[in-house]
């Protein structure tokens, strides 16, 4: 049976990077015979430049349909002045709720290939592979669950967190069955020594631990966190926080690996799942061919992983992307004396290379 892949470029270099990724996908397709099927829809600036609205209906219910959805990226300087409601940004809300993408996963790791490009010393970032687990439709982040009071020329404005036992459960668990399969540890970050809302966080966390013993379960304020990521990341496996929390965490994460054009990303829902790199939309260098495409192919490959049930396509993809960076090709973000320099298409042929 076809497996309908949505693909939704969104604006600046995402129809660049996404049509990258579909290359990638189609070869792996010939390769292993998945059945892919590619479906194409607008988001974001593009799509209310069309349609007056940032996120469409017909979007939205493809995305819905969907066995899994690629996302680009959203947003520019050109749509600064539209209002609040009808900017870009509000297209991955949308989806974020439209499809329940209650967890933002995000895969950390430091390869050797690219070691120098970390700010970190070598000695500290070595061996980095960490995976973040970010609740993502509660909390104080997330709009329909928050109470906020806008300034309106008064002297406050305001933003209730809130957080009930099940969202907490849900992603807590999402996080120890993924420690199962990788190193068996598991570090919740709250802030349970000043916040009620990370006083039952980390409550219902230890609750759901005793159900897995097998998996080793630490508590850690957000702030240590924060410190022991910049000196000493290769302490974490994975780490399960709210949606601020996780937000600020993830992006401090992400330059660990020398490039944020290189990080990917899976939204898990409920039913449909949508996997985009956590780069934006660059619409400074849009159409200049000159965009890393890796956070694109890297997050179609967790999209075979974690939505097809396709891990051996997923890790061949992944094996291309490192063989491809140990060859030493390198787009403009990466480039230095000594490696190959080569634009999107040339980056996204090399790595088809090496899918033999």
């Amino acid at each position: 049976m076809p497996k309908n892949i949505v693909v939704i470029p969104g604006d600046g270099i995402g129809k660049e990077i996404t049509d990258a990724a579909v290359d990638v996908l189609k070869k792996i397709d010939k390769k292993y015979g998945i059945d892919l099927t590619f479906s194409f829809y607008d988001a974001g600036g593009t799509a209310y430049d069309k349609f007056g609205v940032p996120l469409p209906d017909d979007t939205l219910n493809a995305a819905k349909a969907a066995d899994a959805v690629l996302f680009g990226a959203v947003g520019g300087d050109k749509w600064d002045n539209v209002e609040p409601q009808l900017r870009p940004e509000r297209a991955i809300l949308g989806l974020r709720k439209g499809l329940g993408l209650y967890a933002n996963l995000r895969p950390v790791q430091t390869m050797d290939e690219l070691i120098d490009y970390s700010p970190l010393r070598p000695d500290i970032v070595r061996g980095t592979d960490v995976l973040i687990v970010r609740e993502l439709i509660g909390g104080i982040y997330f709009g329909d669950k928050c109470e906020r009071e806008e300034y309106n020329g008064t002297i406050r404005a305001w933003d209730l967190e809130n957080y009930s036992i099940p969202e907490v459960e849900r992603i807590v668990e999402l996080a120890m069955q993924a420690a199962l399969k990788r190193k068996g540890s598991v570090t919740s970050v709250d802030k349970s020594n000043v916040l009620a809302t990370s006083r039952l966080w980390r409550k219902t966390a230890a609750k759901v631990a005793e159900k897995y013993p097998e998996v080793k379960l630490d508590h850690m304020y957000v702030d240590n966190c924060a410190m022991q990521l910049a000196i000493k990341p290769t302490r974490f496996d994975v780490i399960v926080t709210g949606n601020l929390f996780g937000d600020i965490l993830s992006d401090e994460a992400a330059v660990l690996g020398g490039s944020i054009g290189l990080m990917p990303s899976a939204s898990i829902g409920e039913k449909t799942s949508l996997y985009e790199p956590i780069h934006g939309s660059a619409p400074d260098i849009a159409g200049k061919g000159i965009a890393n495409p890796l956070g694109t192919i890297l997050s179609a490959a967790l999209l075979l992983r974690y939505s097809l049930d396709a891990s051996a396509a997923a890790d061949d993809i992944e094996s291309a992307v490192k063989k491809t960076l140990s060859d030493g090709y390198r787009t403009a973000d990466l480039f230095s004396a000594g490696s190959k320099k080569v634009d999107t298409a040339g980056m996204t042929e090399a790595v088809l290379a090496n899918i033999k």
